[in-house]
């Protein structure tokens, strides 16, 4: 089992809110209206870890041990919304989200496989890790700044440990694991592509609520992500390279095998997929050769 191991680290490098925030740092004159409006969208939309639980332990009922590690990971994704809102309970309490709002982000989502689920959340540590970095260096005051640093380390240490969940399941499930984290991994890997960001709170989830079933449609300004990451963070091409590369990099070292582009995944991808799909047919036809004759 991963979860115990995954705990203790977790546990040694867990940072509380009261001591090691430099809340004595805030300046009043280094935080915009426009600022503190992004900071609270982040806090609505980190809350968002609430359905996203709910989801990993109703289609991981088979998996004890992922879904212990999901308290570790409740705990920090909803301590992030939690930090933000006491920045601005703090600071600017005008900004505080609602319960009201809080609550319209959590919806249920509908079921998808587990393999590809946990790669999509996997790479969507990593944009976030990315996202927060650059938050950081947008923001001007010094207390904001520290926190979205702090919530950026942990978005990895997140990531990191989805991997080792992802190793796991190639072990228990081989070329059916690695076609679907190839398959997610093409998607991730190509939001150049797309016209709006690749990450899970911007994805649809729920076929009846459409459109608002993504998580951005349903915070008080669903237009925001946009804005934030292209005129605010400037979320630029050099950034969104990094991603890329990041998530190239670990699905190299996951496959044991070299990605330098989303087209070299692509055809790994492919392969992967042709793979499982004979292997599904072989057994098929080993299982329609030992029914034996059917009655007419």
């Amino acid at each position: 089992m991963l979860y115990p191991e995954l705990f203790k680290q977790l546990e040694a490098v867990r940072w509380n809110m009261d001591t090691d925030i430099p809340w004595s740092q805030f300046d009043t004159t280094l935080l915009s209206e426009e600022q503190a409006q992004t900071v609270k969208m982040n806090a609505i939309t980190e809350w968002a870890a609430l359905p996203a639980t709910e989801m990993f332990l109703r289609d991981n009922r088979d998996d004890s041990d992922f879904s212990a590690f999901m308290s570790v990971w409740f705990f920090e994704e909803q301590k992030h919304s939690l930090v933000l809102m006491e920045y601005l309970r703090r600071f600017r309490p005008d900004f505080v989200p609602t319960e009201a709002e809080l609550h319209e982000v959590r919806f249920e989502f509908d079921p998808a496989p587990a393999l590809e689920t946990l790669m999509l959340h996997f790479c969507g540590e990593i944009r976030l890790n990315h996202w927060y970095r650059r938050a950081a260096e947008w923001h001007t005051e010094p207390v904001i700044k520290a926190i979205y640093e702090t919530l950026a380390r942990d978005e990895a240490r997140h990531g990191g440990a989805y991997l080792r969940y992802m190793k796991r399941a190639m072990h228990k499930f081989g070329d059916e694991a690695r076609a679907a984290f190839a398959k997610v991994g093409v998607l991730m890997a190509s939001a150049r592509r797309t016209a709006q960001a690749l990450h899970p709170t911007n994805l649809h989830v729920n076929q009846a609520l459409f459109p608002r079933d993504t998580i951005q449609s349903r915070v008080p300004d669903p237009e925001w992500l946009e804005q934030w990451l292209d005129t605010q963070i400037q979320f630029d091409s050099v950034w969104e390279s990094k991603v890329v590369e990041r998530i190239l990099h670990n699905m190299s070292l996951l496959m044991e095998r070299s990605f330098a582009s989303v087209q070299e995944l692509n055809r790994f991808r492919k392969e992967m997929t042709a793979r499982v799909a004979a292997t599904a047919a072989t057994a098929a036809k080993a299982a329609g050769g030992t029914a034996g004759p059917q009655p007419a």
